[in-house]
């Protein structure tokens, strides 16, 4: 099978988790550029930096349109992610390749775990009045995992938009896109020695039909429950951090 291809599967893929769960997309990005179109873990990051914040910002503009954004706290998470993404996009490129992968599979299976976990009814403040200091933590950490490792963060925003801020699933995978977007080119910013060695010929396919499959995974999440899209990525995750792990140590 030619790369451009396993190029445009893996995009669709990648963006079909992106827009049906608000996250996701690049934990699958950086293992098929590594495993499928033959990238280091070094350039498969950065790619996927590109291919997620083209993608979530499209996505953002859908969701934007039926008003599942919530801004405000959208803007606190992701302006508190900003440095520590940059920074850890920083350090990235100077991190051992099976240390990098080692660290992707130890995410992809938190990840998993976190998608598997039952969800549980809460009560809190409303979507429009966040609590900064819990935000503001999340949202560092978030930001320092999509600098370091290349992921948008989505698979773990969404769960804590719901959780800390007590938003319901669909803003919380709206406002998500808006904190992936933004951690995605703050980290990109810092990476320019590793972005020049990017494949274009390859990037621009996969980041193309990831835009395409983000509109059909929106329109997905509107057909299937979420419970049940969670609970089949998270058993792909699974696989995918094992199979990781096994290579890293190998």
């Amino acid at each position: 099978m030619s790369v451009l291809i396993l190029a445009l599967i893996a995009g669709a893929v990648v963006g079909l988790a992106l827009g049906a769960l608000g996250g996701g997309g690049s934990v699958l990005a950086v293992p098929a550029l590594i495993y499928l179109l033959g990238f280091t873990p070094a350039a498969a990051t950065t790619a996927s930096l590109i291919i997620v914040t083209a993608t979530s910002l499209t996505a953002l503009y859908a969701h934007a349109r039926t008003g599942d954004v919530r801004w405000k706290a959208g803007a606190l998470f992701a302006a508190a992610g900003l440095l520590p993404a940059a920074t850890a996009g920083a350090v990235a490129s100077r991190l051992p390749q099976p240390v990098l992968t080692a660290a992707f599979a130890a995410v992809a299976a938190l990840a998993a775990g976190a998608m598997l976990r039952p969800g549980r009814a809460i009560t809190g403040p409303s979507a429009d009045g966040p609590r900064p200091a819990r935000s503001a933590g999340a949202g560092v950490g978030l930001g320092a995992l999509t600098g370091l490792l290349g992921v948008g963060g989505g698979f773990l925003t969404v769960p804590a938009l719901v959780t800390v801020l007590a938003f319901e699933m669909r803003a919380a995978v709206g406002t998500s896109l808006l904190v992936i977007s933004a951690n995605s080119l703050a980290s990109l910013a810092t990476r320019g020695a590793t972005a020049t060695g990017v494949d274009w010929a390859v990037i621009g396919p996969f980041a193309g039909a990831a835009i395409l499959g983000a509109r059909d995974g929106k329109r997905l999440a509107t057909k299937v429950t979420g419970a049940r899209l969670r609970r089949v990525f998270a058993v792909v995750l699974l696989a995918v951090a094992a199979f990781m792990l096994i290579d890293a140590l190998t």
